[in-house]
């Protein structure tokens, strides 16, 4: 993990983001929300202009930040589908996208991602993990199914604090299932012959994986 003087120095650096993206950032910190941190944020803007998604599924709403800062920097024409389980937070995602005017391009599916992943059939450039961090393992045959032929699937919080490379008897007991499937999740991306991946100190850690041609 990269120490916090100087994440805190590389983020002093940051440009930032639009208005309408710092006031959500703001609600999101004061009714303690997680959101994605200020090293994501600009890994993302990175990954927008680079890789130029034009079709992107982000598992993990919350109050619509991360998918509305993908679209802000997102081709034009770019379409996000997203989907969010936790009931109390989808009227403020949705309200959210429309008052940013992104209620277009951003379409929301409310519900478990297990369930909902199944029923999905397009393919997709781009797909951005942010969910419950013991059900990464479960979604990941649904997203080599979902993510196109050179296509990037990108996981956050995959590090959970440092706690990943403990051994599991030093994990809090009700945490070792997490620890567990993470570190399964983490073997399997880098052992899995449909993708090429890397595993970055980029916030809480990440994984960019390269769906192979």
């Amino acid at each position: 993990m990269v120490d916090e003087r100087t994440v805190s120095f590389i983020n002093s650096l940051d440009p930032g983001n639009p208005s309408y993206l710092n006031e959500i950032e703001k609600y999101a910190l004061e009714t303690y929300v997680p959101i994605i941190r200020k090293d994501m944020q600009a890994y993302l803007r990175y990954l927008m202009k680079s890789i130029r998604p034009m079709k992107i599924l982000e598992v993990g709403t919350a109050v619509g930040f991360s998918a509305l800062l993908m679209s802000e920097y997102a081709p034009v024409g770019c379409q996000i589908t997203t989907i969010e389980n936790y009931e109390p937070r989808i009227p403020i995602a949705k309200e959210n996208f429309k008052k940013c005017g992104k209620d277009k391009v951003i379409t929301l599916l409310e519900g478990d991602a297990l369930k909902i992943l199944p029923t999905l059939s397009d393919t997709y450039d781009l797909i951005f993990m942010d969910a419950a961090k013991g059900q990464y393992i479960n979604y990941l045959p649904d997203l080599l199914r979902l993510l196109k032929s050179g296509g990037t699937l990108v996981s956050d919080n995959v590090l959970q604090d440092g706690d990943i490379i403990e051994s599991k008897y030093a994990i809090v007991r009700r945490n070792r299932t997490i620890h567990n499937r993470m570190r399964e999740y983490l073997y399997e991306l880098k052992h899995n012959d449909q993708l090429t991946t890397a595993i970055l100190p980029v916030g809480d850690g990440i994984t960019v994986s390269v769906k192979n041609q």
